[in-house]
C-alpha cells in the first residue's frame, strides 16, 4: 500500500489549533477593551427595564374633515413619528396606536426624551411662509407713525434703544449666498439662534409687501389687530410661544415666535406646505467645513418654490426671508438670494444637532392629522426590574440544569461545553454593550428571553459534535482521528441547524414591531455567535484535549471511555498467508 503524501492530513484535520485559539482570545480581549474604553460597560436597557417617559397623543381632525381620523392616517402618523424619534437617535422607542384616535410614545430613560417629546408632540402642519417683519421676542411699544422722525431716531441712538422701529431695515450681514449660488442662508448667531440685531424691526404692513397675499378681508381693522398682537406678543415663555399662532390656517397672516423665543415675526400666508418637501438631510460641507441642510421638493412643490423664491430674492431684508413654521413656531428663517427650483440648501451657524433637528422637521413635519398632548407620565423600572430579576433567576436555573446534565452524561467533555458557554456569554454581553452606543440597541425583557433561549441552541451544537466523536470511537478509532473525522459531519449539521434558527429570527425581526424585535435580534445575534464559538473555540480546544492522556486513553471520567461506549475492537490489518482459510466465509 502506497504511503500517504507528505504534508497531507485527513479530512477535517486542523493544523494549528493553538494559533486559532490564540487569535480568537486576542479578538475577545480587544472587544472587551473597546467596551471599557468606550465607557459603556453595561448594555443599554429598554423602557420596560430602565424606565422612561410615556407620551399620549390624541388625534384631532380639522373642522369639516372628521373622516380624516382613520386607520390609514393613524398608521401613517405612527410611521412618521417612528422616523422622527429614530432621526434623533432614540432607539427602542415604542410608537403605537391605542384605540382609534390615540398614539402612545414610550421613550426609554437615558435618551434625550425632552428633545424627542418636542419633535413627536409637534404634530401640526408644516408651512413655508414669507417674512413680513421681525423683531426681538419681547413686547414692544407701539410706534407713533410708520416713518420715525429724525429726532426720534436720534433719541433712540442716544439711549441705545434697539427695539424701536427703524424706517429702513438694514441688510442681514450673515445672509450670504454659497459659492454655488443656490443656497438659502440662515441668519444665525454662533449659538444657532436667530439674532434680532441683524434685521432691525420695522412696522408691519401686511398686504403691501410684494410677492405676498394680503390678510383676510384686507381691511384696516385686521391690519390694526395684527399690528397690536405683534407688538404685545411676548415670546419669552413656552406657553406664550405655543399660543401665539395656535389654530392658524395656511391662508392667515400671523404673528409667530421663534422656537427659542428671542425673535418674533409677522408671517404672510403659506406659499408651500410640508407635503411639498420630498426629502431633507443634514450633511457636512467638506469644502466649507460646515453643517448644511439639503432639501428636495416634489414636482408640484418645485414650481411653488421657484415662484416664491423669485419674488423674495428681489426684496430687501427681512422681506427676503422665508420662515419654516411648524405648529405656528418659526424653526428657521433663511434669506433668499436668488430664484431656486427643485432643490436647495440651508447654511449658517449650524452644528450637527441643529442641522439634524431642522432636517427632521423638514422631512417629517407634514403629519396627516393634528395631535394634542393628552398626558406625559414617567414610567418606573420597578416592575421591569422585578421581571428582569425573575428572568435572570429562570435563566440561571436553566443553565444550571444544562450543566448538571452535561456533567452526568458527558463527564470530562462537559468541561469543554462549560468553557464554550462561558465564552459565548462573555461575547454576547460585550457585543450588546457595544451595540448600545453604536446603533442604539436597547436590551428589553423579550431580548433577555432570546438570550436565555440561545443557551439551548448553543448547548445543542456541542452535543452534536460530541455525539459524532463518540460514534467514531464506537467504530473502533482512537480519539485523535475520531475528533478530526467527526468534525466535517458535525459541522454540516450545526450549520444547517443554526441557519434555520437565524432565518426564523430574521423573519421575525422583519415582520414584527416593538419588543418582539428585541427578542428576534438577540436570538439572531446569539445564533451567529454560536457558529463563531463552535468553529473558533470549541473545535480547537477539542483538538488540543485529544492530545492529553486523560482523554486520549479513554479515562472513565473523560466521557470517552471505549468500554462504556461499547466500542468495537480496534481495526487491525492482518498479514496475508499462503495457507487456505479455515473460515468458509473467507473462502
Amino acid at each position: 500500500m502506497a504511503a500517504p503524501k507528505k504534508g497531507r492530513r485527513p479530512a477535517g484535520a486542523q493544523g494549528r489549533p493553538g494559533r486559532t485559539l490564540v487569535l480568537f482570545l486576542i479578538a475577545m480581549v480587544a472587544l472587551a477593551g473597546g467596551m471599557f474604553a468606550s465607557g459603556h460597560k453595561t448594555p443599554r436597557l429598554g423602557i420596560d427595564l430602565a424606565g422612561g417617559t410615556s407620551i399620549t397623543l390624541k388625534a384631532k381632525a380639522e373642522p369639516g374633515q372628521e373622516k380624516a381620523i382613520n386607520k390609514a392616517n393613524m398608521d401613517t402618523a405612527v410611521s412618521i413619528m417612528n422616523r422622527r424619534v429614530n432621526g434623533l437617535g432614540v432607539s427602542e422607542a415604542e410608537v403605537q396606536t391605542q384605540g382609534d384616535r390615540n398614539i402612545i410614545v414610550n421613550i426609554p430613560k437615558g435618551t434625550n426624551s425632552e428633545q424627542a417629546r418636542q419633535q413627536v408632540g409637534t404634530t401640526a402642519k408644516l408651512y413655508f411662509r414669507p417674512v413680513l417683519t421681525v423683531a426681538a421676542g419681547t413686547p414692544t411699544k407701539p410706534a407713533p407713525s410708520t416713518t420715525p422722525s429724525p429726532s426720534a431716531s436720534k433719541g433712540a441712538d442716544k439711549n441705545g434703544d434697539k427695539n424701536k422701529p427703524s424706517s429702513t431695515p438694514s441688510a442681514n450681514p450673515s445672509a450670504k449666498s454659497t459659492p454655488q449660488g443656490r443656497a438659502l442662508t440662515d441668519g444665525l448667531k454662533a449659538d444657532g439662534k436667530p439674532s434680532p440685531k441683524t434685521t432691525p424691526p420695522t412696522t408691519p404692513k401686511p398686504g403691501t409687501t410684494p410677492g405676498t397675499t394680503p390678510p383676510p378681508a384686507n381691511d384696516a381693522a385686521a391690519v390694526a389687530k395684527l399690528q397690536k398682537d405683534f407688538e404685545s406678543l411676548d415670546c419669552s415663555t413656552k406657553e406664550s410661544r405655543a399660543k401665539a399662532a395656535f389654530g392658524s390656517k395656511a391662508t392667515d397672516t400671523i404673528a409667530a415666535c421663534s422656537q427659542t423665543g428671542d425673535a418674533k415675526y409677522i408671517l404672510g400666508p403659506a406659499e408651500i406646505e410640508g407635503t411639498d418637501v420630498k426629502k431633507a438631510k443634514a450633511v457636512i460641507d467638506q469644502q466649507r467645513g460646515m453643517w448644511i441642510v439639503q432639501m428636495d421638493f416634489t414636482g408640484k412643490g418645485s414650481k411653488k418654490f421657484q415662484s416664491i423664491t423669485g419674488k423674495l430674492s428681489k426684496q430687501q431684508s427681512p422681506q427676503n426671508q422665508f420662515a419654516i413654521a411648524l405648529d405656528g413656531q418659526v424653526v428657521s428663517a433663511p434669506s433668499v438670494s436668488q430664484t431656486l427650483s427643485g432643490s436647495a440648501e440651508i447654511s449658517g451657524s449650524f452644528n450637527q444637532r441643529s442641522a439634524t433637528d431642522l432636517a427632521n422637521v423638514l422631512s417629517y413635519g407634514a403629519l396627516p392629522l393634528s395631535f394634542e398632548e393628552q398626558s406625559v407620565t414617567t414610567v418606573t423600572a420597578a416592575l421591569g426590574a422585578d421581571q428582569l430579576h425573575a428572568g435572570l433567576i429562570a435563566g440561571a436555573i436553566g443553565l444550571a440544569l444544562v450543566i448538571i446534565y452535561l456533567v452526568l452524561y458527558y463527564r470530562g467533555l462537559a468541561l469543554v461545553a462549560i468553557m464554550s458557554l462561558v465564552v459565548s456569554a462573555i461575547l454576547t454581553y460585550v457585543i450588546m454593550a457595544l451595540l448600545g452606543p453604536a446603533i442604539g440597541f436597547a436590551l428589553n425583557l423579550p431580548a433577555v428571553c432570546g438570550a436565555i433561549v440561545a443557551i439551548g441552541i448553543t448547548a445543542d451544537s456541542f452535543i452534536v459534535y460530541f455525539e459524532r466523536i463518540r460514534d467514531e470511537i464506537r467504530e473502533g478509532r482512537t480519539l485523535r482521528p475520531a475528533v478530526e473525522r467527526a468534525w466535517p459531519r458535525a459541522r454540516r449539521t450545526i450549520m444547517v441547524s443554526d441557519f434555520v434558527s437565524f432565518l426564523a429570527a430574521a423573519v421575525l425581526f422583519i415582520v414584527t414591531v416593538g419588543k418582539v424585535q428585541g427578542f428576534a435580534f438577540t436570538l439572531g445575534l446569539t445564533t451567529l455567535l454560536d457558529v463563531v464559538v463552535v468553529f473558533l473555540f470549541t473545535k480547537p480546544v477539542m483538538t488540543l484535549l485529544a492530545r492529553k492522556k486523560f482523554f486520549a486513553n479513554g479515562h472513565s471520567w473523560s466521557g470517552l471511555d471505549p468500554q462504556r461506549l461499547g466500542a468495537k475492537p480496534p481495526l487491525r490489518r492482518s498479514r496475508r498467508t499462503s495457507a487456505a482459510p479455515t473460515d468458509p466465509k473467507e473462502a
